[in-house]
């Protein structure tokens, strides 16, 4: 059965960090671009950022360009996001997909199963 679970989520203070990690279960995780994409309370969901199905391409939404860092290790199945100088716009939840290409694109569209989520709360 094919799974996405996230974990890594929490309450942190402005400028702080977190990683968050995606793994997937009931499949290979490198056949596909996998993607982060994050949703606020009376937001749309929106994408953060995607990784080409190898990793060798990498994209990030303009808010968070220079501050978050996705990475995958296939050998673990896991791709991860690095949080870091959060601020309190980046609260909300924080969902991983796989994508049905290979090639990383920001659009929820291109996004065929998803996991459940992880709170991602930045206040002081």
């Amino acid at each position: 059965q094919l799974q996405l679970v996230e974990s890594g989520g929490g309450l942190v203070q402005p400028g702080g960090s977190l990683r968050l990690s995606c793994a997937a279960s009931g499949f290979t995780l490198d056949l596909n671009a996998i993607g982060w994409f994050r949703q606020a309370p009376g937001k749309e969901r929106e994408g953060v950022s995607c990784i080409s199905s190898r990793g060798g391409t990498t994209k990030y939404a303009d808010s968070v360009k220079g501050r978050f860092t996705i990475s995958r290790d296939n050998a673990k199945n896991t791709v991860y996001l690095d949080l870091n100088s959060l601020k309190p716009e980046d609260t909300g939840i924080y969902y991983c997909g796989r994508s049905v290409i290979r090639v990383c694109v920001l659009s929820p569209k291109a996004y065929d199963s998803w996991g459940q989520g992880t709170q991602v709360t930045v206040s002081s």
